[in-house]
C-alpha cells in the first residue's frame, strides 16, 4: 500500500507551489498529474522552433521588494528565471478601431497617471483617484503584502464593489472609462458582475512592474518540480484521479484510472472545485454545498492563433497590444455571438533569439464553449474535418481584425496554428475551457468566493478558483491553502525571511 502524508491532485502552478511549501516543511508529498506533462497553464509547446506559452504570457510585481518577487524568492525561482522587462512607459497598449490613438499603460502609479493624462489632460484628478483606489484595495488584502492578519468585517464591502460602476464614477469621459478597463481580457470582466477587487488586484500588479519569461514559462514548473523532488516529494504523471476513497466515512485515498489506490492523511485538489466534487460520493457532502459549487458560472474561454513569422518580417513588440473593434471593452455574450471577433490581445513572446524581430506571436479573442459544443465529446486530433474548417474560418476572421491594427500582417506569416475552447479544456483540465475558473460576482460575493476548506475535514482546495486567478492570485491561494496545515503566521514569516 502506497501511503503519503499529503496527496495533491493537479500539477499546475498551485499544485506545484503547495507541493513545494509542504515538502520543504518535511511532509511526504505526492503530486498526481493526469497528463504526460506537468504545469497546467505553465506549459509551453514548440512549433517551427518557436516557443509558445499556453497561459502565462506576462507576469507582474517582480521588481525588488514587490509582492510576487518576495514570493518567488521563497520558491527559489528568481535566480532560475530569465526575465525581460516590458517597456516602462508602455507595457500595455490599448487601441480602438475608430481611433488612431494608442493609449499606453506605464509602469509605476504616478507614471501610469501622468502618461494617460497627456491624452486626457482634464482627467488628471480622476487618474490619481483611480490609482489611489487600486493601492488602497491591494493594501486591504493581507497576503498581497505578505501580512498575516485576516480581513476585518468592515472590509468585506470590497467584495461587493462593482468594477464597471466604480470606473464610471471616477470619470465621465467614455473613452477613458474604456481605456482604464482596456485590459479586460486579463479577467474576462462582465459589467454587471465583475468585482472591483478583481480588476484592482490584477491591474495593480502589472502597473507595479511587468515582465515576460524568456523562452517560455514552463521553466517555472520545471524548477518547482525539481525542488519538490529534491525535498523528497513524488510527482506522478499519467496519473488520473477518478474518485476519492473513504474508509469508515473518512477520506483515506484516491483511485486512479488504472484502478490503483493511493493513500494519504490529507488531500489537496488544485483542479476545479466542480470536478473535485464529481469524484466524491454524494453521501459524503451536503446536497446544498454540492449544488452551490456545481452550479457556479465560469468565466469564458478563448480562441487563440499561434503565428510563426517569416524571418525578419515583424518587429518584436516589448508591450502587449489590446485592440477593440468598438468603444466597448467589456465582455458581452451578445457581441461575441453577433460580431465575432470584437477584440484581440496580441503578444510577441520574448525569446533568446533576435531582439529586433519577433519569431512568433500569440493572438487571443474571447470565444464561448457553446460555439464548439458540436465537438464537445471529441478528443484532441480526432475532432473531424468540419472542426478544422471551423477553426480555419475563425482564424481568418481574427486575422481580418488584426489587419485593421497592423495592415499587411498576413504577409508576415509563415504559418499559423489554432486552438479553441476545447483545446484549452483538454490540455488544462478547466471546466468548459474557462480562462479564469469561477466567475466572481459582486452581487453574490460570498456565493462565488470558494474557501480552501471543504466539508470534508482532510480535503482542501487550491488553484485559480480560490482567492483569485493569475500568477499572483494563485500564489496567494496556495499560501492560504497551506496555511491551514502550517499556520498562516508561521508560513508568512518563512516567506518573508526567505527574501
Amino acid at each position: 500500500m502506497k501511503k503519503f502524508d499529503i496527496i495533491i491532485i493537479g500539477s499546475g502552478l498551485s499544485g506545484l507551489q503547495c507541493g513545494y511549501i509542504l515538502s520543504k516543511e518535511g511532509y511526504n508529498v505526492c503530486i498526481l498529474e493526469q497528463h504526460k506533462q506537468i504545469g497546467g497553464c505553465l506549459q509551453n509547446f514548440t512549433r517551427d522552433n518557436c516557443i509558445f506559452d499556453t497561459g502565462i504570457h506576462y507576469i507582474g510585481g517582480l521588481d525588488e521588494g514587490q509582492s510576487l518577487n518576495r514570493y518567488f524568492k521563497y520558491f527559489g525561482l528568481m535566480d532560475k528565471l530569465k526575465l525581460k522587462r516590458l517597456d516602462n512607459d508602455a507595457f500595455d497598449v490599448i487601441s480602438f478601431g475608430d481611433d488612431a490613438t494608442d493609449y499606453k499603460y506605464a509602469m509605476g502609479h504616478e507614471n501610469f497617471s501622468e502618461t494617460l493624462a497627456q491624452q486626457f489632460p482634464k482627467e488628471k484628478e480622476a487618474l490619481r483617484k483611480y490609482t489611489d483606489k487600486l493601492r488602497e484595495l491591494c493594501n486591504h488584502f493581507p497576503l498581497y503584502n505578505l501580512e498575516y492578519k485576516n480581513l476585518e468585517v468592515s472590509e468585506m464591502h470590497f467584495f461587493s464593489e462593482n468594477a464597471f460602476d466604480y470606473i464610471n464614477s471616477v470619470t465621465a469621459d467614455k473613452k477613458l472609462q474604456n481605456v482604464l478597463a482596456g485590459t479586460n481580457p486579463l479577467y474576462a470582466g462582465i459589467p454587471e458582475k465583475t468585482p472591483l477587487y478583481v480588476h484592482a488586484l490584477v491591474n495593480n500588479s502589472f502597473i507595479e512592474s511587468s515582465w515576460r519569461v524568456v523562452d517560455g514559462s514552463s521553466v517555472i514548473a520545471d524548477s518547482l518540480a525539481e525542488a519538490i523532488q529534491a525535498q523528497g516529494g513524488t510527482i506522478m504523471k499519467n496519473a488520473k484521479v477518478e474518485k476519492f476513497v473513504f474508509e469508515n466515512n473518512v477520506l483515506s485515498g484516491v483511485e486512479l484510472s488504472t484502478k490503483e489506490t493511493l493513500y494519504a492523511d490529507r488531500f489537496i485538489s488544485s483542479i476545479h472545485p466542480a470536478k473535485t466534487l464529481e469524484m466524491i460520493d454524494e453521501k459524503y457532502l451536503r446536497k446544498a454545498y454540492r449544488e452551490r459549487v456545481m452550479n457556479l458560472e465560469n468565466t469564458t474561454s478563448n480562441f487563440t492563433l499561434y503565428v510563426v513569422f517569416k524571418p525578419n518580417a515583424f518587429e518584436y513588440m516589448n508591450h502587449n497590444q489590446y485592440f477593440y473593434r468598438k468603444d466597448d471593452v467589456w465582455l458581452s455574450h451578445e457581441n461575441i455571438d453577433k460580431d465575432w471577433p470584437y477584440n484581440f490581445l496580441l503578444i510577441t513572446p520574448a525569446s533568446s533569439g533576435s531582439e529586433k524581430y519577433a519569431d512568433c506571436a500569440t493572438i487571443m479573442a474571447y470565444m464561448d464553449i457553446k460555439d464548439v459544443e458540436k465537438w464537445e465529446h471529441t478528443t484532441i486530433g480526432k475532432r473531424g474535418d468540419d472542426y478544422l474548417e471551423f477553426k480555419k474560418q475563425k482564424a481568418e476572421q481574427l486575422l481580418d481584425l488584426v489587419e485593421e491594427r497592423f495592415p499587411g500582417f498576413r504577409k508576415t506569416i509563415k504559418k499559423y496554428y489554432t486552438s479553441s475552447p476545447l483545446t484549452f479544456r483538454d490540455y488544462t483540465g478547466t471546466v468548459g475551457g474557462s480562462l479564469y475558473g469561477i466567475l466572481k460576482d459582486c452581487n453574490e460575493p460570498l456565493k462565488t468566493l470558494i474557501s480552501p476548506k471543504t466539508k470534508i475535514p482532510n480535503l482542501l482546495l487550491t488553484g485559480q478558483n480560490i482567492i483569485l486567478h493569475g500568477v499572483l492570485g494563485v500564489t496567494i491561494g496556495s499560501v492560504t491553502t497551506c496555511s491551514d496545515i502550517l499556520g498562516l503566521e508561521y508560513l508568512v514569516k518563512k516567506i518573508k525571511n526567505a527574501g
